[in-house]
């Protein structure tokens, strides 16, 4: 069991040069749960903390405040040194296949350097670290005898992917943490990608962080887990992932899930599916009140001069997992349902 406790990410202001700007708070107090072996989906649109989220859980980057707790382990409580090895459970699986492996090495350099670790750890030899490699390919779908001795360019967007699984798998991790695994990759390979996560879940009893814009793969990766959805690094909803996806109750998560495309001839739009987000944010401004009060149409004056806290969702038809952060919460049915065909006829 993973436990995030009220996760902050503040990078510094930079001043001087090209990349100059303001403090930037990526992330916003997020408290959140991983049970062993689940599936959690984050979403939200690009610069609302996910990826800062995934390299934080993955010890690939460090935190402003708050604390992650690895089976009731604070990791504040423990020296540098010694997290590492709680750390070493969460592998991060890169967006991009193609630069997360190195061009002038062969695959089978790419699997022996972190196996050689675990060998020496173990007392085993170099037969053992072919012998791994190979079976860790065959997990994850690929020919070990045609892969092995191949270099990254001579493999498919699809095939890197899962060599970059398999890598990760070459630790023994407990949890993945997917940063838009499959956003690089041709749309023909995708459902592939996502049926290789699910199954290494079932078959290692592996916990899957996977970290989306995509509200269809999310859904996909987390049917019977849970969704959260961040905006600008805070915690707008969470919970239940069908409950979510069917009755969101904040108003950003029924603008996202508007926006999903309807599949014509075979899905109708929900009655609420039209809810359109006002304006643009620059991720600048930031009154005292709700973040997303300048993009909503249902904003108040209590909006825009309090801060709602993320609480449950107080509804008889919700789970007591289900939470949200706004003053109005009201559940509005805005995703594609499936056309009764014998209606229709």
């Amino acid at each position: 069991m993973i436990e995030v406790r009220k996760l902050e990410k503040v990078y510094p202001p930079v001043v001087g040069g090209l990349l100059s700007h303001n403090e930037v708070r990526a992330l916003r107090g997020v408290s959140l749960s991983i049970s062993d072996g689940g599936a959690l989906s984050i979403i939200g649109e690009s610069g609302c903390g996910k990826t800062t989220f995934g390299r934080i859980l993955a010890g690939l980057e460090s935190y402003s405040g708050g604390d992650i707790a690895m089976d009731g382990i604070a990791l504040n409580s423990l020296p540098n040194n010694e997290r590492q090895p709680y750390f070493r459970r969460i592998q991060l699986i890169h967006q991009d296949p193609y630069t997360a492996l190195n061009p002038s090495h062969t695959i089978l350099h790419a699997m022996a350097v972190p196996l050689r670790i675990q060998a020496k750890l173990q007392k085993k030899n170099d037969d053992w670290v072919l012998k791994r490699s190979k079976e860790l390919l065959a997990m994850v779908g690929l020919d070990p005898v045609g892969t092995l001795y191949k270099y990254p360019h001579a493999l498919s967007g699809g095939q890197r992917q899962r060599v970059v699984i398999a890598r990760a798998l070459t630790v023994d991790p407990k949890v993945l943490v997917a940063d838009e695994a499959v956003s690089m990759i041709d749309v023909s390979m995708r459902l592939s990608i996502l049926n290789l996560l699910s199954d290494l879940r079932v078959r290692l009893g592996i916990g899957i962080v996977f970290i989306t814009h995509d509200v269809a793969a999310a859904r996909y990766i987390a049917k019977d887990g849970a969704l959260c959805v961040l905006y600008r690094g805070e915690v707008v909803e969470y919970g239940q992932t069908d409950e979510i996806i069917v009755r969101p109750v904040h108003p950003y998560t029924q603008a996202m899930l508007s926006a999903m495309p309807v599949l014509r001839g075979l899905e109708e739009a929900g009655p609420d599916r039209y809810i359109p987000l006002e304006g643009m944010d620059d991720f600048e401004g930031e009154g005292p009140g709700c973040l997303f009060a300048p993009r909503c149409r249902h904003a108040t004056t209590l909006c825009q001069e309090q801060h709602p806290d993320l609480v449950p969702w107080d509804d008889r038809l919700s789970s007591s997992s289900h939470h949200h952060a706004c003053f109005y919460p009201i559940p509005r049915n805005v995703v594609a349902r499936p056309i009764n065909r014998e209606n229709a006829l």
